[in-house]
Formats: C-alpha cells, structure tokens, sequence
C-alpha cells in the first residue's frame, strides 16, 4: 500500500498515534514507542522487525522515526498483512478526534494535526486546579477554564498571562512576574499582548520546551494543536521535574537485583513510574505487570491495585473495582477511589480503556508525586545520594538540548549523553551537515560490543568538537562516556556557546563571527538606552 492511497481520515488518525506515543512531544519515536504504536494500530510486529524498520526508514539517521517515516512502515506493514485491519479504528475516534489544520506563521510548512477532546479537557481542568488560588488569573477573569467550551482554552491564553502563571507552577521562579504586562483586556493591546507571549515562549525554551515553529501569532490566535502541544510540554516538565534521588530517596527500593544507583540514574522519569508501578504492584502480591502506559493499563486492574496500594488508610481504598466486569465502570470505579484522594487528574474512563499514553503517563506521575510511598533505604547512607544532585549549570545545559529537541529527551546529563548520538544532533544544530551519520553507531545497542560503539561515537564527537575549534586538551571519548563531570561539562559548555554565537551572527547579518568585546558593547548600549543610571552605577 501506497502513502498516497491512505484517505485523509486514516492518516489522521495515524497521526493521532504517533502524537500519542510521541510523550515529549519532539516530533520523533525511538524503537520501543515504535513496537507500541504500531500494536495500537492493529499491526503485532515483532521487535527484530521494528529495529530493521529503524534502520530502513531513518532518512536522517538520527535512530528515531518522524511522522512521515512512520506512515511508510505502516504503509509496508499492512500491505503485507492487511489493509483493512486499520479501519476499524478511525470509527472507534471519529466522535472523539476533531481535525486541525493549518500554517504557523513561524514555518513555511503547512502541517495537518489532530487533537482529542481529552487532551483538552485534561488540561483545562489541570490549570484550574492548579492556579486556582491565583490573585490576578481570577481577578482579569481567565479562570476557570470551560473544559466544556471548544474554545475557551484557546481564547484564555491569548493575552500570555496564563501561559506564563502555567510555567512558572511547573518550574517556579523562571518568569519574573514583574515582567508580565498584567492588565483587564481592554487595556492590553496587541504590542502588549505579544510581549507576554515572547516572554512566555523565551521562558518554555529555558525550561526545556522544543517551540520550533511556535510564534507568538501562533499562541495569540490560539492555533489549537500548537497551544496544546506548547501547554502539554510545560506540564509535563512540572510532573516529572521532582522524580528523582534528591527529591525521593525512597526510589533507591525500585532497585532490582543485581543494579547500582547509576542504573537507576539511567531510567527516564517515565521508564521510573512504570517501575514504581510495578514496585507496588509485586508489593501487593498481584501478578500483573505493565511495560507501557497504554494497552497495559486499560483493564484498570494496575490502576486499582495500585491506588489500595498507595491510599492512606483513612480513605478506606481497596481492589473492590476488580469485580466489575465491564472496562468502562471499572475504570469510573478506579477514578471513584482516586477522587477520594484528590487525584482525579488528566484521565477519564474514556482514555483509560482506550489505553492514551499521555493522559495516563501523566496520571501516574500526578500520583507518585502525590503518594510516592518509598521510604527511604535505611542501610543507604546519605552521602550516596549527594553526587545526584544536579546543578543549576547542569539543569541549564539539560534545558537548553531539551529546547532544541534532543531525543532521547535528556533527563540526567551524563547518562543520557553517553551514547554521543544526543552530542551529534547538537552539533547538527551548530553546524549542520557537519556530522557524517554513515560514521555514526546508532542504537539499539547489542551488549555484547555495545560499550565500544558508544565510545567509538563519543570520539567522533570529540573530533567534531576539533573541527569546530573547540579546547578539548586532555578530552576523550571515553571520558564522555564514562561520565566524567568535569570533561563533559568542557565539552558542552563550549557547544553551548558556539550555539549562541551562531544565533547572534545569524541576528547581526554579520558574516563573521562575533567576538565577546562586540557582544559586551551591544548588551551595554542597550541597557545605557534602558537605564543610563544601571550602567554607570555597574561601571
């Protein structure tokens, strides 16, 4: 089968999938979220041919999948086993999923999204209940939020002021509120309106938010599947920001035999709650078992072992949903006990039995945060746990990969450059085409010879740090890959800037780079326009 012969309804709900499974929303898949999304679209494929499919389709060579790339696959796939095996499902959404077409001013490519109710509602009622106490969003009227209007959402974050509120809820302190224009709407003009909203999207960049074709029109019109994809990233970042060491020693318990801590540094967030899961899960003497937070999780039963599990005892919570047969009562029942402690968040009955992976990553992580209940390891001492606490130059050098769309979305600095292949799009970005990925070792890795091809592109990516000029005396390869603090700081820090100094060329039309004593006299010229007094109380 054909791209092309796909209807217009199929691919977008092909394309509802792949943003599903999608849960950083950067665009790409890796492997295992390959494996997952073709199973939800009727195709059981097995892991040996996922791979080969990576490697087949990867145009780019970056180990992952784009939309485009996955349509192919699916395309391949079914007409070797059947095509009419997907239509099914575009009934099952066709009530639910409202297509959303349209051009982003920030990019000359007209894409066509999908969006489901769900995603919305989920959001709506997240930012009420998160920011209900607020002084001024309720003052100029901006909540609640109508999960029940179509619209509402879109019209709300026109001004940038919830936008900004919502990030500084997830990553508190990045928006200075003075710097908000905060005023009733028939005193904000559309200079004052856009200025919030750049303020808004330069802020989602500094937490970590890939807002590559978001403008400020964009969130000003209220595009939807650009405003819903912005705000799912702001959350997103706000609900993981606190699963790790330094925050719950206890997670130290989710150790499996034979692991050390640094395995357990290794886990993204999301890979940690299904363990968490799963942790509570044996705790209670049930056999079930989840990998994902789709198919795994639609019989509810996870979910109602579970919440017994965490509950404090006041709430009187049991595995009484488990004897209800029918998918959709127990999954109310489930959402029944999880009301009772506060945490109906993000998910319906709806899109537990439909298995959405996003809604129920973030219901997970809404409840871990809530109710971790990991004490902690007693015979650990707290010096173990010093080592994990991360920087604030580290969260800035996290922040700003993460802003460019790095995937695998970085969660710990070392261990999630360790491979290179994050290391290799960075400098994509610096440089493009500077990186050959013929030369490149792309994962998965097999464990036998798997640590020297991840130090073999560590050394390619110290040679292209050569390439670039950068000082990387006494820098190897297999120090990147074996963590080393100081020498992967060196390393990073100078992509960084060769980074900024590319944007601020770029900006100057210069045709040469610039120099910090040019960069020094613009930034003083501003603030001498600004503030004459600053500058000459500074010098």
């Amino acid at each position: 089968m054909d791209s092309s012969n796909l209807s217009p309804e199929i691919l977008q709900d092909l394309r509802e999938k792949f943003e599903e499974f999608d849960l950083d929303s950067n665009g790409h898949i890796n492997c295992n979220e390959l494996h997952a999304a073709l199973k939800v679209c009727g195709e059981d494929v097995p892991g040996y041919k996922v791979r080969q499919y990576i490697k087949d389709f990867d145009k780019n060579h970056n180990g992952t999948l784009e939309f485009n790339e996955f349509v192919q696959i699916f395309c391949q796939e079914s007409s070797q086993l059947k095509a009419s095996g997907f239509k099914s499902m575009v009934k099952q959404f066709k009530e639910n999923v409202k297509v959303q077409g349209g051009v982003s001013q920030s990019s000359a490519e007209g894409t066509t999204h999908s969006l489901t109710d769900s995603e919305r509602i989920a959001f709506c009622d997240w930012v009420n209940s998160s920011l209900e106490e607020d002084k001024d969003l309720n003052e100029l009227r901006l909540l609640p939020v109508d999960p029940n209007s179509e619209t509402d959402l879109f019209k709300k974050v026109e001004n940038g002021i919830l936008l900004c509120k919502l990030i500084n809820l997830s990553a508190p302190d990045t928006v200075d509120e003075r710097a908000i224009n905060i005023k009733p709407e028939d005193k904000m003009n559309i200079y004052l309106k856009q200025e919030n909203q750049i303020l808004a999207l330069n802020s989602a960049s500094a937490i970590g938010c890939y807002i590559v074709n978001i403008g400020p029109e964009d969130l000003m019109n209220g595009t939807p599947h650009l405003v819903l994809g912005l705000i799912w990233q702001i959350i997103r970042i706000g609900l993981l920001a606190k699963i790790n060491l330094a925050n719950v020693p206890g997670l130290a318990r989710l150790l499996q035999e034979g692991e050390t801590m640094d395995d357990l540094m290794k886990l993204s967030p999301e890979e940690i709650l299904l363990r968490w899961v799963n942790y509570h899960l044996e705790k209670s003497g049930s056999n079930k078992r989840i990998r994902n937070f789709g198919n795994d999780i639609s019989d509810s039963e996870a979910y109602a072992v579970l919440l017994s599990q965490i509950a404090p005892p006041q709430f009187g919570i049991d595995e009484s949903p488990l004897r209800e047969s029918d998918k959709m009562k127990r999954a109310e029942l489930v959402l029944v006990n999880a009301d009772k402690m506060k945490c109906r968040k993000f998910v319906r009955p709806s899109d537990i039995v439909k298995g959405h992976s996003k809604l129920n990553m973030a219901f997970v992580a809404n409840l871990f945060n809530t109710y971790p209940c990991l004490p902690p390891v007693e015979d650990m001492e707290d010096e173990e746990f010093e080592e994990y606490e991360e920087t604030r130059e580290e969260l800035t050098f996290r922040n700003w990969m993460n802003s460019l769309g790095a995937n695998p979305f970085v969660s710990h600095l070392y261990n999630n450059l360790h491979d290179g292949i994050v290391l290799f799009q960075l400098f994509d970005k610096i440089k493009p085409g500077i990186v050959n990925w013929e030369k490149v070792n792309k994962p998965p890795f097999k464990q036998m010879g798997g640590k020297m091809k991840k130090i073999e592109n560590c050394n390619y990516a110290v040679e292209l740090g050569h390439q670039l000029k950068f000082s990387l005396i006494g820098i190897g390869g297999e120090d990147i890959h074996n963590k080393t603090k100081t020498l992967v700081l060196a390393l990073v820090w100078q992509m960084m800037r060769a980074y900024t100094l590319k944007i601020l060329q770029n900006l100057a039309k210069s045709d040469k780079p610039l120099e910090d004593k040019e960069i020094i006299a613009w930034v003083n010229e501003k603030v001498r326009v600004i503030d004459p007094v600053l500058l000459q109380e500074e010098t």
